[in-house]
């Protein structure tokens, strides 16, 4: 059975040290600017948590982190946002893993991710919810479980067939367009909500997309139960199986960072259907929030 004190959203993937480098100018390819470099905690799933956490949803991540000092000074800022870490997979032979980013007044302009702990760490990240702790293949999790697409395809494909979560609500994000294809084993599901944003959902499609809207209903056309696109300063797409395409228009905003922006899309979007806002009304919510994200807010 679920323990009492369980955390209401599960968020598994990425936990790491974001490193974020940011031009005040516009930066051509090559360019030495100065700027301003922050180290702060990261990762698609510890994003999602965090935003959850703010918004008065009780959270908690599944990931790697070492035990190392990198390690430790990231759970020490995680657990300070209020995000539960009981589960997070420890492995003294592992670093702390990195994503470093470099974004310009027109947003990202190069970014590595280096989560090759969270790989090498495999099915040990999932453990929790097969062995009694969170769950089991008799006991499932039945609430809502985050996943970003950091983790491998073998990882993923593992989490689509497993027991442990045939009764949970899955939230997936790619984390970039290049993991995109890894979340396949994952289109499908009926209990399966994906977030992506134009590019990601293109390379699901198989083509080019002219828009949000075109991209979420090439993804339902693929098998995909429900999916919401995202398309920066454009309309944004809701879309399900047998109902309409829903879009919505971001206000205008000034850029001031773009990293995690749709991992408030997301933890708003969950948050406005937790409260029992409509389709219309949780895609609103959700554009609202990314775009105050992307003004700094």
């Amino acid at each position: 059975m679920t323990a009492p004190s369980a955390p209401l959203v599960l968020c598994i993937g990425a936990v790491l040290w974001d490193v974020i480098g940011r031009s005040p100018t516009r930066m051509a390819p090559g360019a030495d600017v100065p700027g301003r470099i922050r180290h702060v905690p990261g990762g698609v799933a510890l994003n999602v948590a965090a935003a959850l956490a703010a918004r008065g949803r009780a959270a908690a991540v599944l990931g790697a982190v070492g035990r190392d000092p990198e390690g430790e000074a990231l759970l020490a800022a995680i657990r300070q946002a209020g995000v539960g870490i009981d589960w997070i997979h420890r492995d003294a032979g592992l670093p702390t893993d990195v994503y470093m980013a470099i974004e310009d007044t027109e947003g990202l302009i190069a970014a590595i991710a280096d989560a090759h702990s969270l790989e090498a760490a495999g099915e040990a990240v999932l453990a929790p919810l097969r062995d009694g702790r969170l769950g089991s293949a008799r006991s499932p999790w039945r609430g809502a479980v985050v996943v970003d697409g950091n983790l491998t395809t073998a990882q993923l494909s593992a989490i689509a067939g497993d027991p442990a979560l045939a009764a949970a609500d899955l939230r997936v994000v790619p984390a970039s367009p290049g993991k995109a294809e890894r979340l396949a084993p994952l289109i499908g599901p009926a209990h399966v909500t994906l977030y992506l944003n134009r590019a990601e959902a293109e390379t699901l499609a198989g083509h080019p997309c002219a828009s949000a809207a075109e991209a979420a209903a090439a993804v339902i056309a693929r098998g995909a139960a429900r999916v919401l696109v995202t398309d920066g300063a454009r309309p944004a797409a809701c879309a399900a199986r047998g109902a309409e395409v829903l879009t919505c228009q971001p206000p205008a905003v000034s850029i001031a960072r773009v990293t995690g922006a749709g991992d408030c899309f997301l933890a708003a979007h969950y948050v406005a259907e937790a409260a029992g806002q409509d389709r219309a009304a949780a895609l609103a919510a959700a554009v609202a929030a990314a775009a105050a994200h992307v003004a700094g807010s």
